[in-house]
């Protein structure tokens, strides 16, 4: 293991390593005005939901690593506290990763992007069409966490009015996450996305108390062939399998095969849990 501090290492190695490692991250496209109504658009990966009441969104452009200055978003901000954060999705991170390209100050980014504005209904910057998910926010508080270079500026804001096309909804009325396709943040050049192959389910342990991994038996919890994440899930079951259970496991003919072979037993269980048949995973291993 590599032992690392922070104040050993420059700014462009801590950068790496914090993208890379904090992955993937949400990307907020923000849309703010100069106090003269000059627009700017801008993505920012650094930004995450704070909280519900008041609802809460926060991002940080922050200073350049290489001279020290302030991105035109941060400026803008001082001085009209307002912006519209807008979801980013696969059919337009192209888009979004060009309007991050460092214009002049006054150039028009949606005009860059190919990107299209349109009016707020709360606020004064301007909110993008091929967004989805479009929150407008005041400014809360901007917190300067040092001024230094590579420094954050946590901008805390708070919505104040969304727009959801109803578009990437399922029938429940809840966003889809296939239909709205969100794209995450990586290091380097790398993105995720929210449909296809990208994406999967880790059920929460909020309805039910699972017996916990230290509940399984040696022979399981120190199995070469089960993953952390397949005890992860054996250990999130309700209660151990009980003697039915396991008796019926004993007689069915696909897990035959698997007696007096431990490893085979265990290469088999493994299937199970990948099939979602947590239960009868955990009543092989034991039967």
């Amino acid at each position: 293991m590599i032992e690392i501090d922070p104040a050993n290492l420059g700014n462009q190695q801590l950068s790496k390593i914090l993208q890379n490692g904090v992955a993937p991250r949400p990307i907020a496209l923000a849309s703010t005005m100069d106090e003269f109504g000059n627009p700017n658009l801008s993505p920012f990966s650094f930004y995450n939901a704070f909280g519900i009441n008041p609802t809460t969104l926060i991002f940080s452009p922050a200073r350049r690593g290489r001279d020290n200055t302030t991105k035109h978003t941060l400026e803008n901000l001082k001085a009209r506290p307002e912006v519209v954060i807008n979801a980013v999705t696969y059919n337009m991170v192209h888009q979004v990763s060009l309007s991050s390209t460092e214009y002049a100050k006054g150039v028009n980014e949606f005009e860059k992007s190919g990107l299209t504005p349109l009016q707020s209904k709360l606020v004064k910057p301007f909110r993008v069409k091929e967004s989805p998910l479009q929150f407008e926010c005041k400014v809360r508080e901007i917190i300067e966490t040092s001024g230094k270079a590579g420094s954050g500026n946590l901008v805390i804001c708070e919505i104040l009015f969304v727009h959801l096309d109803e578009k990437v909804l399922d029938d429940q009325g809840d966003i889809d996450v296939d239909k709205i396709d969100l794209v995450g943040r990586m290091g380097g050049d790398y993105y995720v996305r929210t449909s296809g192959n990208s994406k999967f389910v880790v059920p929460k342990p909020l309805s039910t108390i699972g017996i916990g991994v230290d509940a399984l038996p040696d022979h399981v919890r120190w199995s070469r062939i089960l993953t952390g994440n397949d005890l992860g899930r054996l250990g999130n079951l309700e209660h151990l399998p009980s003697a039915q259970e396991i008796a019926f496991i004993r007689e069915q003919p696909e897990f035959t095969l698997t007696n007096g072979d431990t490893e085979k037993r265990h290469q088999t269980a493994r299937k199970l849990i990948e099939a979602g048949r947590v239960k009868h995973a955990l009543a092989l291993l034991l039967a």
